[in-house]
């Protein structure tokens, strides 16, 4: 990805559900838990990603030595709930064999977070950076066009 210099702000205005959801090994000696559950991530996503109506914006993935957390952008939380109640999507049937198969004995962890942010309460820079998170996600804008300073890109009066 090439670089954008100067100041920029992402270009997304509207409500967005910032969805982070993430697993864990617990035990390395406990395989037959945790690698389904590491397997489990990408179709989902090769899923989402091919079907524009799904609601997923984007996403983000962090890998850490024990786990991945995924950042992920969604137009609303009901196209979220959604697809993660959907029985003929990818995530209900992983979601259950995750608790049949690795939940007991606690070798693999699983989490998520969800939050809804209203609009006019997103606040973002990017300073000299290659297109990244929600700037990725809608493209971005020179600062400028949507204020100078955090408090004005939120719409809040700055402190003297």
């Amino acid at each position: 990805m090439s670089v954008i210099e100067g100041r920029q702000t992402a270009a997304y205005e509207g409500e967005i559900v910032v969805f982070l959801i993430g697993f864990r090994i617990n035990s390395l000696r406990a395989l037959k838990a945790w690698l389904p559950v590491g397997r489990a991530m990408s179709p989902m996503l090769r899923e989402l990603s091919k079907d524009p109506d799904s609601g997923l914006l984007g996403f983000r993935a962090l890998p850490t030595w024990r786990g991945v957390t995924m950042i992920q952008y969604w137009e609303s939380v009901e196209k979220l709930q959604a697809f993660a109640n959907d029985s003929n999507r990818t995530h209900r049937p992983a979601w259950l064999d995750y608790f049949r198969n690795s939940f007991k004995g606690g070798g693999a962890g699983i989490w998520h977070e969800t939050y809804i942010v209203p609009a006019g309460n997103i606040e973002t820079i990017y300073g000299n950076m290659p297109p990244i998170g929600l700037g990725k996600v809608a493209g971005v804008v020179p600062v400028g066009q949507r204020g100078e300073t955090a408090a004005e890109r939120l719409h809040r009066p700055a402190d003297d």
